[in-house]
C-alpha cells in the first residue's frame, strides 16, 4: 500500500480549509485516510485575521515520512514552512 501525505478539503463554499492527512494513494481526495497530521487555512481564521495558518503535528508527520510516505507538492511546501521537512532531511542525511 502506497501512502501519500496530502490535503483533504473542508470548510464552506469559497472559504476552504484543509486537513493534512496520511492516506492510501488509491483512495479519493476526500475519502478515507489513515491519520490526520494537521490543518492548513490559506485564507486565515476569519476576515479580520487573513493570515495563512499552518498547524502540523511534527512527530506524526516524521513518523509517516520515515515509513516512506510521499508528500504531494503542496504538502511538501507546508512541511518546509513548518520546519518538519528540514528535520526529516537532516535525520536522513545522518
Amino acid at each position: 500500500m502506497a501512502v501519500k501525505l496530502r490535503l483533504v478539503r473542508m470548510g464552506k463554499k469559497k472559504q476552504p480549509t484543509y486537513r493534512v492527512v496520511a492516506a492510501d494513494s488509491r483512495s479519493p481526495r476526500d475519502g478515507r485516510f489513515l491519520e490526520i497530521l494537521g490543518t492548513y487555512a490559506p485564507r486565515g481564521a476569519s476576515k479580520a485575521d487573513p493570515e495563512t495558518i499552518v498547524k502540523i503535528d511534527s512527530e506524526a508527520a516524521l513518523k509517516w515520512l520515515r515509513q516512506g510516505a510521499q508528500p504531494t507538492e503542496r504538502v511538501e511546501k507546508l512541511l518546509k514552512t513548518s520546519g518538519v521537512w528540514e528535520e526529516f532531511t537532516a535525520a536522513k542525511a545522518k
